[in-house]
């Protein structure tokens, strides 16, 4: 089992990016409420005592940043664009000896750009859209097999190379003609939608948009805000998520820490599980089995001092996860990864498949 931490802190800024066509509108001076964003290993003992890697994560990362806040971007950075801002923060993180898998800076809820760890840039756009649905395929009774329809938000990364570079202008030229054509429509009526589960719709639109993009590397669909699926041209992944409101109290914190005090999240907790597509149903898990199957272990840990629960050698956010990723395992074992946040963005990762730790979401 690998362990990877999350942090994230925001920052305000301005900036006017001048290399963009004349007449766009970001050539003017602007701003945004920027979110940055790291996930990677850390090194032993770079922690000030096992169990704090989170806090002091963010606090480091909040530290780098601070120097761009209520700042304007052009008087530290040539050109400000979010790829130069994430490798910009990156090359001021690879000195703390953190092993970084991605890099990343939001600069609006549906823009942003990641660094992986080999340092490839990937922009990314997120859209919505409001469809109906229903899956012909399921059991009698699912309830899923009714007419319904969701608020659907469509995810899409692509790497900022090839003959022509990929920003964001291109892939909102890209996704566009898909845009008029699903929104506010019946997925079911378009040609290769007869069963429109989300990995379905995950996998037509890749097979849509690779030909036009082909730096696409993956798209993912939120059929809700707590569970969806992505592909990658490869394979299919889902993910549940889900809160718990839960107590805690580090044990190997400091006394004078407030760690060590008995206090409390609602955590973010996410499963991820990878598996072949069912021909039938069109999916790899269903959604519903993966919340049921794994409720008793939610049971065990929703609304619960944490500290008491057996088995756990302490209730940090990288034992947790571990913790659920081996329990889980037992009755949902396409399980291969959990992402566990005490805050937004702050957490950690278990995972079983380093290449699980690519999953863009």
């Amino acid at each position: 089992m690998n362990v990877l931490y999350t942090a994230q802190a925001g920052f305000e800024a301005a900036r006017h990016i001048e290399t963009l066509p004349l007449g766009h509108p970001k050539q003017r001076l602007h701003g945004h409420s920027f979110v940055a964003r790291l996930r990677g290993r850390i090194a032993p003992g770079w922690s000030a005592f096992p169990g704090g890697e989170v806090e002091q994560l963010r606090q480091h990362l909040t530290d780098r940043v601070q120097a761009l806040d209520h700042a304007c971007l052009n008087h530290h950075l040539d050109n400000p664009t979010d790829t130069h801002v994430a490798q910009w923060l990156r090359q001021q993180l690879q000195a703390d000896r953190l092993q970084l898998e991605q890099v990343g800076i939001q600069s609006t809820r549906h823009s942003g750009v990641e660094i992986d760890a080999h340092g490839q840039a990937h922009v990314w756009r997120r859209y919505v859209l409001h469809a109906a649905h229903q899956l012909p395929n399921v059991p009698a009774g699912h309830k899923c097999g009714r007419m319904h329809g969701h608020g659907f938000e469509v995810l899409l990364h692509a790497r900022q190379d090839g003959l022509q570079a990929v920003d964001g202008d291109r892939l909102d030229a890209c996704w566009a003609p898909l845009h008029r054509q699903l929104d506010h429509a019946c997925l079911n009526d378009m040609a290769g939608l007869h069963n429109p589960t989300s990995e379905v719709l995950s996998g037509w639109l890749w097979g849509q948009l690779k030909p036009v993009l082909p730096e696409l590397t993956s798209v993912t669909v939120f059929e809700t805000a707590s569970c969806g699926a992505s592909h990658d041209g490869q394979r299919y992944r889902i993910w549940k998520e889900m809160s718990l409101d839960s107590a805690v109290q580090l044990r190997h914190a400091p006394a004078h820490s407030p760690l060590r005090r008995l206090h409390g999240h609602t955590f973010a907790l996410r499963l991820h599980l990878c598996a072949p597509l069912d021909e039938v149903l069109g999916w790899t898990v269903d959604f519903g089995d993966v919340k049921r199957l794994f409720d008793p272990i939610f049971k065990r840990l929703d609304h619960q001092p944490l500290h008491e629960l057996a088995g756990l050698p302490d209730c940090d956010c990288s034992s947790l996860a571990g913790w659920v990723l081996e329990q889980a395992r037992q009755a949902l074992p396409s399980l291969d990864r959990v992402d566990l946040h005490q805050t937004p963005g702050c957490g950690a990762v278990a995972l079983l498949d380093d290449s699980a730790a690519a999953v863009p979401i």
